[in-house]
């Protein structure tokens, strides 16, 4: 059963090292997912689960400890989603192996930052095509894992938001990301089961997947919601909230 979920953006500039002289622009939002985290961390869950968007070669199960880099942002940086498991070198399997999807290296740094030691982990990457009722059953899946799942989503808004945005301005983007921010500061299952996967298409909307993943989770578990962050520095649209 799903007891708690932490929803947070993961661009790589979330990362001070790859943001550079730009870092300090991105303090709240970081402190925001590390406030977060802390919920998932109190809500003493036996597993946490890590859901983030992937591209083709990346989809699919990552285990704890599987590595993740950002030199292809051109730092000399690499993470690991939690802790490697002791028995590490012995062989676990091709999800350890893969590298990790950049959102999840992102939570892998997050988590890191945080020193997550509250509970065994694994990822999950999933592809931005994966249709609405796959991603609900895939949450419902993740929720029946253990008798306490937390959920770590990571997921950006849309990149449509102003000129200078990666998908230019679509006057669309700000009531898209309006309505995603109302369903996560309210826990609406119901909303995000809804979000019209074309137009998050559309609109360059990453989290779309993982958030609807967390909705299919979330059904019937009676979480309250909290939005702690909600705002589109670069015309990317990045939220955060708690649900617990």
């Amino acid at each position: 059963m799903l007891v708690a979920a932490a929803v947070c953006p993961c661009p790589p500039l979330l990362v001070p090292e790859v943001a550079a002289g730009a870092a300090p622009e991105l303090d709240a939002a970081r402190a925001a997912c590390t406030d977060a985290i802390g919920v998932l961390a109190a809500s003493r869950p036996d597993r946490l689960v890590v859901v983030g968007p992937a591209e083709q070669q990346d989809r699919g199960p990552h285990a704890q400890g599987a590595r993740g880099s950002f030199r292809g942002f051109g730092v000399d940086l690499d993470v690991l989603l939690g802790e490697a498991p002791a028995d590490a070198g012995a062989g676990t399997g091709e999800a350890t192996e893969r590298p990790l999807p950049v959102s999840l290296a992102v939570a892998g740094w997050l988590l890191g930052r945080t020193e997550w030691s509250a509970a065994p982990l694994e990822g999950l990457g999933v592809g931005e095509p994966l249709a609405p009722e796959r991603c609900i059953q895939v949450g419902g899946e993740i929720a029946a894992r253990a008798d306490r799942v937390a959920l770590l989503v990571m997921g950006d808004a849309s990149a449509c938001r102003t000129l200078k945005a990666p998908g230019y301005l679509d006057e669309r983007a700000a009531g898209f990301d309006a309505d995603v921010a109302r369903a996560l500061a309210a826990a609406d299952v119901a909303a995000l089961k809804a979000l019209d996967a074309e137009l998050a298409q559309e609109l360059k909307a990453a989290g779309r997947a993982p958030w609807q993943v967390l909705a299919g989770a979330a059904d019937g578990a009676g979480l309250r919601g909290e939005l702690l962050f909600d705002d589109a520095p670069y015309g990317v649209g990045y939220l955060v909230a708690a649900w617990s």
